[in-house]
This record gives structure tokens, sequence and C-alpha cells, in this order.
């Protein structure tokens, strides 16, 4: 069995059933299976799950404070771009293009550190990064952990259910699935660490990290607008962060065929290219699993790809050193073939 069929904790109700077929779990299957991953106090391996939602359920107190005693429509302005394209592009940037692909390379670590810093911190790198890989070697199969065929549900709640990683790996298979963490600059757990934590990152640098990281942030808020902007961009951050949990759900056609000729021209998958993930964050998504590595994925004339131009600009002002960039290729092998 390859490491990507094990590197990832499989749900109680299995990826496939006895036939290999996607397991489709009940809407009851799910939600008890995302409850019970998040009990710290049954497994306190369950901590960076339940780290990732706390940070979400924080976010709430904000939005409700700007909501009923902030409002204005600036700061709603203001919310709706930090979360929309602000927070959207950055994990266009970092999450997927960086930590992920590796589709572009830093000068330096303190480069690394500013892009990985840009936002207020909300999606662990550990729960997207290594789960991720599965997804492209397994999109829309048995094993793919945000299968769209599986439902909304299996897709909304897979960042608990099905993307952290296995908590019997070998130490052989441990340090594989730390090669895939390489680019993120986390200092990973020894192997004794894992086994203590079920986790690559270690609870007390992930905590530290995240209390600096929203320290930081606001700090400058409230210097730019005071407590009313803090309230607006944390709130904000956590509707982001609950809304790009339905993101691939929506780019693989909702457990259909919605793929377009002389558009979507990836055919291993299901992925389509959606206008709004596109125009908001950089996610042409059907071009991406085209060319996964490539740090562009708008390669038409109107796919604006805003997630490349703060690339390219990082570029060109030196701070980015090199980058994959896969439109020639795209022209060339599709696009003027149609």
């Amino acid at each position: 069995m390859t490491f990507l069929n094990v590197v990832l904790d499989p749900p109680a109700y299995g990826w496939s059933d006895t036939n290999g077929n996607l397991s489709k779990p009940t809407p009851k299957q799910i939600f008890t299976e995302f409850f019970s991953r998040l009990n710290i106090f049954k497994n306190k391996k369950n901590w960076l799950p339940f780290y990732s939602w706390s940070k979400v359920l924080i976010s709430v107190p904000f939005l409700m404070l700007f909501i009923f005693q902030y409002f204005s429509w600036s700061l709603l302005a203001v919310a709706f771009v930090y979360s929309m394209i602000i927070m959207g592009t950055h994990g266009t940037i970092w999450h997927h293009r960086y930590c992920t692909h590796n589709s572009y390379t830093f000068r330096n670590k303190f480069w690394r550190f500013f892009t990985q810093n840009l936002t207020i911190s909300m999606i662990p790198e550990e729960i997207y990064v290594v789960s991720h890989h599965v997804h492209h070697e397994k999109s829309d199969m048995p094993g793919d952990p945000y299968n769209a065929s599986g439902g909304f549900l299996y897709c909304f709640l897979a960042d608990v259910n099905h993307q952290p990683i296995a908590k019997d790996l070998s130490e052989a298979d441990y340090q594989r699935a730390v090669k895939l963490m390489v680019n993120t600059g986390i200092t990973p757990n020894t192997y004794e660490q894992y086994q203590k934590w079920g986790s690559i990152a270690n609870p007390y640098r992930t905590l530290l990290s995240w209390l600096l990281n929203w320290g930081f942030w606001a700090a400058v808020f409230f210097l730019i607008g005071g407590f009313g902007m803090v309230c607006a961009v944390f709130g904000a951050a956590g509707v982001w962060a609950v809304g790009v949990r339905t993101f691939n759900y929506e780019g693989h056609g909702k457990g259909k065929d919605m793929r377009r000729d002389n558009y979507d021209f990836s055919r291993e998958d299901m992925s389509i290219n959606q206008l709004w993930p596109g125009y908001v964050a950089g996610e042409w998504h059907n071009n991406h699993h085209l060319y996964p590595v490539s740090a562009r994925t708008g390669f038409l004339p109107h796919q604006f790809d805003l997630a490349w131009c703060y690339i390219r600009l990082m570029y060109t002002l030196g701070p980015v050193k090199s980058f994959k960039d896969s439109k020639e290729e795209f022209l060339e092998h599709h696009y003027n073939k149609k």
C-alpha cells in the first residue's frame, strides 16, 4: 500500500465499501465522527482539529459585536474585501501554491514568514497540506478527503473527519509526512512527540504562533480603525474560514460532471473553473488540476489571477526567487488546439 493511501486517519465509516466504491455516510454518521474527533478529553491527539474550529468559534463574538454594536456600511465593505478577497487570495498564495505545491520559492525565510502572516491565521497548514496531496492523488475517488460525491457535509466537515494525519504511522511514513510539510517552515515534532500528540505540528509552538499572529493584527487594526474595525475583520476572518470549507464541494461540481467543453480542460477529475473563486482568490480550479505546480492558474484572457499578481510582483521586487508558470504550455497543448 502506497504512502498516500495510509497517511490520513480514515473515518469510522471508511473510505470505500466492500465493492470498492465510495462509502457515503449518513449525516448522522458524519456528525458523530465530527464530534468524536473534536473531543480532546477523549483523546488529546484530537487537538489540531479542535484548535482549528476553536479559532472559528472565537471569531463569533467579534462578528456579533460588529453586527450589533459597531455596524457601519464602511466597515461592512472592509469586512467583505478582507474575507472574500484578501483572506481568499492569501489562502491560494500561501496554503495552496506555496506550502502544498511549491510553485514558487522565496529568497529567504523572512519573506516566507512575511507571506505566511499576511493575514489573520485561521487554517492550520498541517490540516491543509498533507490532505491536499492525497486529494490530487485520488481526486473524486475513494480516499479523496473531500470527495464531492460524498455530499456537502462530507466536504464541509472534512477538515475534522478526513484530513488529519493517521495516528499510527510508522517512523518511516511519519518522516515522509514531515517532508510534505517542509515548505511551511513549521518545526515538526519528533517521532516520539508525534506518538504523543498525533500530529506533525507541536501544540505549544502552534498556540504561541497563533497568539502572536492574532495579537499583531488586532493591534494593527485597532490603530487603523479602533475596536470596531477589529471586530469587523476578525469576524470576517471567521466567516471566510467557514466559507472556504464549502469550496471543494462546489469546485468539483457538487458530485456531478459539470465540466464544460473547451473551458474545463482537465478530464482526470470533476474539477471546474468558476468565476467567483477565480476572481476573488485566483482559484481557477480545473486549470489548477491540469497544472498543479503552476504559480499561475488564470490562463485565459478573462481569468484574472490575483494570487499570481502577488507572486509576480514579489518576484519583480526580489522576495520571490523563482516560480513555475504553465500558461504557455496550456495555450500550446490545450487552448490553441480546441
